[in-house]
Order: structure tokens, then sequence, then C-alpha cells
């Protein structure tokens, strides 16, 4: 008998759909009585700004304290630089190391954005990438980027290389 369940497929349609179980709970009545565990004050407690109706439970609500989006500064626009997103989020450029080009290079390489992404350096697409003057760097390479540094320029042709800049 067990045998012939498992060899029939069950159907599925929408005849037969039913939520997973435990997962749908019944609302909780209050001010039903005290042999319910809810009553008299509901589970509000006794007195206080939380018993009374119209009580400020809502998630953004910091007991009195001034809430966050009112601390915050209010300069918008598209046009003004101090405007939202604030600069510690800002990003106009992503960072690569000339120690970085040192390793994943070898000498006389030309090094474009798109030979720097095939070697999992400035990955991310549409910033601009800027170099900058981390590490050494002791190869000469030609190196094409968005922006660079003045001591990296300086590292790079210390080396024999080149710094060229390009456009996005």
């Amino acid at each position: 008998m067990a045998d012939e369940n498992k060899d029939e497929a069950v159907s599925i349609g929408l005849h037969n759909l039913q939520p997973a179980p435990g997962s749908r709970k019944p609302r909780k009545r209050v001010g039903r009585g005290h042999g319910s565990g809810m009553g008299k004050t509901s589970g509000r407690g006794h007195k206080g700004a939380g018993s009374r109706a119209g009580a400020k439970d809502r998630a953004r609500f910091e007991g009195g304290q001034m809430p966050i989006h009112m601390r915050m500064r209010k300069l918008r626009g598209p046009n003004n630089k101090q405007s939202m997103p604030f600069e510690m989020f800002r990003t106009h450029t992503q960072p690569v190391n000339v120690g970085d080009l040192e390793d994943r290079f070898e000498a006389n390489d030309v090094v474009d954005v798109a030979a720097m992404v095939a070697k999992n350096l400035g990955t991310r697409k549409g910033i601009k990438v800027k170099v900058l003057n981390k590490g050494e760097i002791t190869k000469p390479l030609t190196v094409h980027a968005h922006a660079f540094s003045a001591s990296a320029i300086a590292a790079i042709e210390a080396a024999g290389g080149s710094a060229t800049v390009v456009d996005l």
C-alpha cells in the first residue's frame, strides 16, 4: 500500500493550496475579561503614555528625543555638492594602488582600465578609476586611468613608466 502512494503523483492546484503549518495564527483578542490573560488593561500595563489612546508606538519614535530625520541636515537638490547623499557615502572614484599594479602586471605592460578589470582592480562599473601611490612600483608601466594622485604620477615616472589620463 505504501509503494502505491509513492508512485502516485500529487497534483497541485488552487483546490489544495494551503499555508505552511504554523505560519498562520489567529489574531489576539484583547479586552475580553481576565480569564483570557488579556483583559482589563489589554496588555498595555498601568498608566503612562503607552497605555493611552494614540500612543506613539511607531518604529521611528525616539521617546521624545529629537528624531534622526530632524537632527540631520536638510540640504537638498541635485546641484548642491552638500546635498544628499552625505559626504561620508559619496564616491566619485574607485582607488587602485600602484603596489597592486606592481603585483599584477609585468614590466613594460600597457595598463588601461579594461586590463585592470581583467586583473580584479577597479571592478565597479561606471565609476572612474584613480591610481594612488600606496605601495611601491619598480617596473616601467604605461598606465591609462581616469585620474592619478600627484605622488602616483611621480612614482610611476620614477620607475620608468608613464601615466596618461583618459576619459570615461
